[in-house]
């Protein structure tokens, strides 16, 4: 039938169906969507980021508090546990140091002299404690702070001829720092914390010392980190918060680290108690010989004959410079 009306000369018609822009469904604004969605995870990526910088806020603060504030570890290609990225806040939880008694301070600006804290409501019988007695009384005090964070088995305590030596070790249960990090834990900052109105309520100086126990790190290049540099920075940061408790600067005399040249438990290196700080408060005759064996000499003391361990005067020196520079030209 097509065919003959063809031949009559009668054109054929093609019509081409379309939809019209509100008949096309969802196909046309898909795109819409799949942004939409991009948007989303992207919103999402940025919360989990930020929750985490949070969260790593303190450890952060704990890092710039140790040795040197350095963000990188100075071994090769080892970032420190502590860092976490940007600061999740601009408000930080962490109180700044203080160099000097926080009481006495708290009684100069509102007028209020009553203790506030767990270190702070203990008031001692003396300023300075040199006998064997008061470092008995001393011992006591500080195992007492200790039992209050939780921390009873991890204080111990020697009386010793230049002082009492305080260890804050490690245990198989409880650890003071996180495993190969500066970064101590929420009960070692409130022990430090506590001591620090403690201290500044006696004159005695002391040494802190930080100690790690024998395990290396893979790499032991001379530049790698190493136990040394791990136990320099605990100690540091040992000193940095008993200073934010309140403790006087001047109090401490030495920050060392020994890393595990020194082991509490010498038939076992590894063992959990040589990882530790150790607080040696000096009686008053020990500081003076310490201060003075690093201190310009006052004294002279011979080696042997014609020798001496004073150094020479100013004169002296310029007359030795002279020769030297005759004999060179």
């Amino acid at each position: 039938m097509l065919n003959k009306q063809l031949d009559k000369g009668q054109q054929a018609v093609v019509k081409r169906v379309t939809r019209r822009h509100g008949e096309e469904g969802h196909g046309g604004s898909a795109w819409k969507v799949a942004f939409a969605d991009f948007c989303l995870a992207l919103l999402c990526l940025f919360l989990v980021m930020w929750l985490m910088a949070s969260r790593q806020q303190e450890h952060l603060q704990d890092l710039l508090k140790a040795a040197g504030g350095s963000l990188l570890d100075e071994g090769r290609g080892k970032v420190s546990m502590s860092m976490g990225g940007p600061r999740g806040s601009l408000i930080a939880r962490e109180p700044l140091p203080s160099n000097g008694d926080t009481i006495a301070k708290r009684k100069a600006a509102t007028g209020d002299s009553e203790p506030r804290g767990p270190g702070e409501g203990m008031r001692l019988s003396k300023a300075h404690y040199e006998s064997h007695a008061d470092m008995v009384e001393l011992s006591q005090i500080l195992a007492q702070l200790g039992a209050d964070v939780g921390l009873a088995n991890n204080i111990r305590t020697i009386i010793t001829p230049y002082g009492l030596r305080v260890l804050l070790h490690d245990t198989e249960k409880q650890g003071m720092f996180q495993r190969g990090s500066s970064a101590p834990n929420e009960r070692f900052r409130r022990l430090l914390k506590n001591l620090g109105p403690l201290f500044s309520q006696i004159d005695n100086q002391m040494l802190i010392v930080g100690h790690t126990d024998s395990l290396q790190y893979a790499d032991q290049s001379y530049s790698a980190f190493s136990n040394w540099t791990l136990s320099s920075e605990r100690a540091m940061t040992a000193r940095s918060y008993l200073l934010a408790g309140g403790m006087p600067s001047k109090s401490v005399l030495q920050v060392v680290g020994q890393a595990d040249s020194a082991p509490i438990n010498p038939s076992d290196t590894t063992a959990h108690e040589n990882r530790r700080i150790e607080l040696l408060i000096l009686t008053r005759g020990q500081a003076h010989a310490i201060v003075q064996m690093f201190g310009a000499p006052t004294d002279t003391l011979p080696l042997q004959d014609d020798v001496s361990t004073s150094l020479p005067n100013s004169e002296a020196l310029e007359e030795l410079r002279g020769q030297l520079h005759d004999r060179d030209s």
